[in-house]
């Protein structure tokens, strides 16, 4: 069972608009392991998707059903970065060690054009990485689901989501730039997309 409050608050996330996102949060492993269960095949589709493709630096890669894109960095164990689903469409992993624990930073960045410049585009992002980060932490936990992607969709998944997307909203919020109307929106989308369950 998720203690969704808690993974809530262990994960601090950022926007700088119009189109960048960043989350924290620190694990409770050691940096090796973060890094192998974020690089090896066969750990990345027990807790997030089954991905195939030439899986070094320069290299293609395709996430099952998702996205794809080309490995830019590839900085064993301390940077991954790549291309999202476009070429403009980046997304960098930085991981740092203390002691036993990880702290992970996963910065997604789209282009201005692509990104309403009120930050509110957030909202169609970060609870989709929220769900990823909570997920690598259970297993890392060692709590390991038999089917990560139906895992994903289940009632206590929407209900944590539902609870990212009102934390992004309140970041989107704090910054002023997104008119009420425009968030409103954002989050109906972002309710219709990560907990359509739990939609109005």
């Amino acid at each position: 069972m998720i203690d969704i409050v808690n993974e809530i608050s262990a994960i601090r996330r950022e926007v700088d608009p119009p189109g960048t996102v960043t989350l924290t949060r620190t694990y409770e492993a050691d940096i090796e392991d973060v890094w192998d269960a974020l690089t090896d095949p066969e750990r990345i589709r027990r807790w997030f998707l089954p991905i195939s493709g030439d899986l070094r630096e320069g290299g293609a890669f395709q996430l099952e059903g998702n996205a794809g894109g080309t490995i830019l960095t590839c900085d064993r164990p301390q940077l991954l970065k790549v291309t999202f689903g476009m070429e403009t469409s980046i997304v960098e992993v930085r991981l740092s060690a203390l002691d036993k624990q990880t702290t992970l930073v996963l910065e997604h960045s789209v282009p201005a054009d692509y990104a309403p410049p009120g930050g509110e585009g957030a909202l169609y992002v970060g609870p989709g990485w929220d769900g990823a980060v909570l997920a690598l932490g259970l297993y890392l936990r060692g709590e390991i689901a038999d089917d990560p992607v139906a895992a994903a969709s289940s009632p206590e998944s929407q209900r944590f989501c539902r609870e990212s997307i009102g934390a992004w909203a309140a970041v989107v919020e704090a910054l002023g730039l997104a008119a009420p109307e425009q968030l409103a929106d954002a989050v109906k989308a972002a309710m219709a997309q990560f907990a359509p369950d739990l939609a109005d």
